[in-house]
């Protein structure tokens, strides 16, 4: 396993990491869980990432499960929640959700207890919320710091803006600032990561734990011949995120870059993986399974990146018309 600093801290994840997003608790049950979370131990993995809203907790609940059960050294792993939906779905309440002071408190301590731990090695914003200071929320964050709770806090799908807006107010307020973002990459999504970010990295530094390496499952290439049954795009709740991948343009492009996976002897997903961590801005990708196989396969990743040369980057771009333009 290859390990990276992430951003400018001294904390170092694995440049893959494992995530429950989905799967723990709709796909998977403890027993799958517990197999699946030790072959990602056992091959280095040391980040797990998880949010209050997976599952409303049911997801945070199982991972805690596997958790107390491990002789695993506390200090040997990260783990990580995310505050911002609540747990309670659509019957949240006033003060349920969102980045309050109030919630934000109530959310560590709720995570704390779901997972089984005493600490959050990271803590994300998992949204931005326009209707709360970022005052209050920054100092939010340096409270749990302060109470041990927490290590480090971080954000997701946060615009450059609003990262930038949280550090200045970090630095008025003699306080810490986010360490981290999780925003979505991959062969489709790279505007935030190549373009977006470009000044954070280069300026600030900033530490990247990015979701959604495969699109969903999408470049895997499990769908290039239809929705297989018990897929994450199958199931009922997520018919939002099908109805926003599924295209036949992008299927077609997946098709085309399969022809570079095999002229590399390796597979679809492990190609796109790989292409995910070969950016050096990239602290760590975190990969989703349901499956043995599927996780082993994905773990490749680490021998194919270094054999992607600038010619094979150019390729890719060529089949999936998706590079961002010049920041």
């Amino acid at each position: 396993m290859e390990y990276r600093r992430m951003g400018k801290t001294g904390l170092q994840l694995s440049v893959l990491s494992f995530g429950s997003w989905v799967t723990f608790a709709n796909q998977v049950d403890d027993g799958a869980s517990d197999k699946l979370m030790s072959i990602a131990y056992d091959h280095g993995v040391n980040f797990f990432d998880n949010a209050e809203a997976y599952s409303n907790g049911e997801s945070e609940k199982m991972m805690g499960r596997v958790l107390a059960k491990k002789n695993w050294e506390r200090s040997s792993y990260c783990v990580s929640s995310k505050v911002f939906f609540g747990w309670h779905g659509k019957e949240n309440k006033p003060n349920q959700r969102g980045l309050s002071r109030k919630h934000i408190m109530e959310a560590c301590q709720e995570a704390l207890q779901r997972l089984q731990v005493d600490y959050l090695d990271m803590f994300f914003c998992h949204r931005p919320d326009r209707e709360t200071p970022m005052e209050e929320i920054v100092w939010s964050m340096n409270i749990l710091i302060q109470q041990g709770k927490i290590f480090y806090w971080g954000t997701s799908e946060w615009s450059a803006a609003e990262i930038m807006e949280a550090h200045m107010c970090a630095k008025e307020l003699g306080q810490i600032g986010p360490a981290m973002e999780q925003p979505q990459y991959n062969l489709f999504e790279r505007q935030r990561v190549e373009r977006d970010y470009y000044t954070i990295f280069r300026n600030v530094g900033m530490g990247t734990t990015i979701w959604s390496p495969l699109a969903s499952g999408l470049l895997s290439g499990k769908y290039n011949n239809g929705i297989p049954e018990g897929s994450r795009l199958s199931l009922e709740s997520y018919a939002w995120l099908k109805d926003k991948a599924y295209t036949e343009d992008r299927l077609q492009s997946i098709r085309n870059l399969g022809k570079v996976a095999k002229d590399m002897g390796t597979t679809l997903a492990t190609l796109s993986i790989a292409w995910c961590i070969s950016n050096p801005n990239v602290t760590t990708a975190i990969l989703g399974a349901t499956k043995e196989q599927q996780l082993l396969e994905n773990l490749k990743a680490l021998d194919v990146y270094p054999k992607i040369t600038e010619g094979i980057k150019k390729e890719i771009d060529e089949i999936m018309g998706t590079k961002p333009g010049e920041p």
